[in-house]
């Protein structure tokens, strides 16, 4: 079967039921599959590759999804609350309005996401990687990010409030609007950071 066979058949939805099936019996490439709108809360799923899958709107919250490869994947809107990400990688995925509320996300990969208006409130993020994000407008309320890299990171407009920002590299990134009230960046490294009243941090 030729390579482009295979590709136009991975563009057919996969039904929930047949990847459930074959993730249980080992399988763990599903890499461009389609699946959307479809609930997976509190699916076992850890180390499988979903990367540049379509996953609008997908309910993935309360799931294991630890070391999992979801790199450019499409997640526009999914509901990954309360899931278990650590490890994970998801570097170039597009989570606009995703909702990833208390979500374990410690030591994942995220460089180059698109995390615009996300949900991300009590998110765990240590030592997590979001160089190059684009966090504008996103809900980081609560969030512990200790030690976690945000290098170039957009963060426009973005509500920190409370969030633990301990050990953060901030370098270069784009505060300008965001909401710091009761965050403590004092441990955090800002050099050529864009301040929220757009002065930029020496």
């Amino acid at each position: 079967m030729s390579t482009s066979t295979l590709f136009t058949l991975r563009e057919e939805p996969i039904p929930k039921a047949e990847l459930l099936a074959r993730y249980a019996l080992g399988e763990r490439d599903f890499k461009g599959i389609k699946l959307e709108r479809v609930d997976l809360s509190g699916a076992c799923l850890g180390g499988i590759d979903l990367s540049r899958s379509q996953l609008i709107e997908v309910n993935l919250a309360h799931s294991n999804l630890q070391n999992a490869n979801l790199s450019e994947a499409n997640l526009v809107g999914a509901d990954l609350s309360h899931s278990n990400l650590f490890g994970a990688y998801l570097s170039g995925a597009n989570l606009n309005h995703s909702r990833l509320g208390a979500a374990n996300l410690t030591e994942a990969d995220l460089s180059g996401s698109s995390l615009e208006r996300a949900d991300l409130r009590d998110a765990l993020l240590h030592l997590t990687c979001l160089s190059d994000s684009n966090l504008q407008g996103a809900n980081l309320t609560g969030a512990r990010m200790c030690g976690a890299r945000l290098w170039k990171a957009n963060l426009a407009n973005a509500d920190l409030r409370g969030a633990d920002l301990c050990d953060v590299n901030l370098c270069e990134a784009n505060l300008c609007g965001a909401n710091l009230e009761a965050t403590d960046i004092s441990e955090a490294v800002l050099t050529g950071a864009t301040m929220p009243p757009g002065t930029i941090h020496d």
